[in-house]
């Protein structure tokens, strides 16, 4: 039932009502007088009476009120729910479909997610119902992200082609499961991504490059060399972390753009085994920063911005040695190639590495280890030239 009542401040009368399950206050330049009210109240009547009877609208009433836009928006929400048999738009399902997945992603994945949507998928398909969509569309938007990017003028690499669709069927997977449609993803492939090569440093290198680095980062290179830590994991050690006694790091979180995060994944929550120039490093770094939170920090106690590492030390030191640039994550690849060049056992590698097991590491490393070790095939020939003269 609608309330007439004066406002406090002014006086003068407002009308209060419900609408829609929304609470509406329509003040007025009425003084709070026995005939104003009793206008009002006849107001009131005719608001009711036209609410129950379906035939309400906010603007004959109230032309001049915020309220009117608002409830103008419901209506053509409405509308386009009931043109779309009760589907939503993809930017509405992608809001609700976002906040029900934020809890289960780490913040730089959904920094990523929505810039993916922001960027690309929005842009086409956010006024679009998500039962409307089909394969036709999906395939065409394919085309359209490997085209040319306006960014750079250049094909997008497939890999990122893929990002945005792996993406965005995740979300109509989902929706296609909630509103019982087949998904307009049935049955579309990703693009071939042509291989990239790792580019691991030699032994040699890494010994040139760790003579001629200043001294202030000489330990920070030989932990990265010589641990296989991911650049968030040593960005975010922390002393606490560091077990000198059990000769062990501790890899329990990580910091990826400036923020503290849970690890990559679950494989990626381990203890790092020291070998001694590990643990030498780290000894000769603890008399440095022991006394602050970080491992590797500067000058203020905070630790490194990766990226400035990158520019101002990594890529200047290998062009003064005359080595060909390369991401400075290439240091992972190099403890990886030379832990397995030395002999060591490729499941406590792994392990070392944050691998669930060693499918990756004979994947991507395996080559190299012959090219370290000289064991090209010469163990075999060996066996055969060695036992040749026991056949007659």
């Amino acid at each position: 039932m609608a309330n007439i009542r004066a406002r406090k401040e002014s006086g003068n009368l407002i009308i209060d009502f419900r609408f829609q399950g929304v609470r509406c206050r329509e003040q007025t330049a009425l003084p709070d007088n026995k005939e104003n009210r009793k206008k009002l109240e006849g107001l009131a009547e005719r608001i009711e009476a036209s609410i129950t009877l379906g035939q309400f609208n906010y603007a004959d009433f109230f032309p001049h009120s915020k309220m009117v836009e608002k409830f103008a928006q419901v209506e053509t929400l409405k509308k386009n729910l009931i043109a779309s048999n009760g589907f939503p738009t993809i930017g509405e399902f992608k809001e609700t479909w976002m906040a029900e997945m934020l809890p289960t992603w780490r913040a730089s994945y959904a920094e990523s997610v929505k810039s993916i949507f922001s960027t690309h998928i929005l842009p086409t398909f956010e006024k679009k119902v998500v039962g409307n969509i089909n394969k036709a569309d999906i395939l065409q938007f394919r085309a359209i992200l490997a085209k040319e990017s306006p960014e750079t003028g250049k094909s997008r690499r497939a890999t990122t082609v893929n990002r945005v669709l792996k993406i965005f069927r995740l979300m109509m997977n989902e929706a296609a499961d909630r509103y019982d449609f087949n998904s307009p993803f049935n049955g579309v492939k990703l693009l071939k991504a042509q291989k990239t090569d790792i580019k691991p440093l030699s032994l040699t290198e890494v010994n040139l490059f760790l003579s001629k680095i200043r001294s202030d980062y000489q330990d920070y290179f030989k932990v990265r060399f010589f641990s296989g830590m991911r650049s968030g994991e040593i960005t975010g050690l922390r002393w606490e972390h560091v077990d000198f006694e059990r000769k062990q790091i501790l890899i329990r979180e990580t910091i990826v753009k400036g923020k503290i995060e849970y690890t990559k994944n679950d494989g990626s929550f381990r203890e790092i085994d020291m070998t001694t120039p590990l643990f030498e490093a780290l000894k000769s770094q603890h008399e440095v920063t022991g006394e602050n939170n970080y491992v590797f920090c500067n000058t203020k106690g905070q630790h490194l911005d990766n990226k400035n590492v990158c520019n101002r030390v990594w890529y200047p030191m290998l062009d003064h040695l005359g080595l060909k640039r390369r991401r400075m994550y290439e240091t992972r690849h190099t403890a990886a190639t030379l832990l397995m060049a030395s002999g060591e056992n490729p499941e406590w590698v792994a392990r070392q590495l944050g691998h669930v097991n060693t499918e990756m590491l004979f994947k991507v490393y395996s080559r190299y280890v012959p090219n370290l070790t000289r064991q090209d095939g010469s163990a075999f020939e060996n066996l055969v030239a060695n036992n040749s003269g026991e056949q007659s």
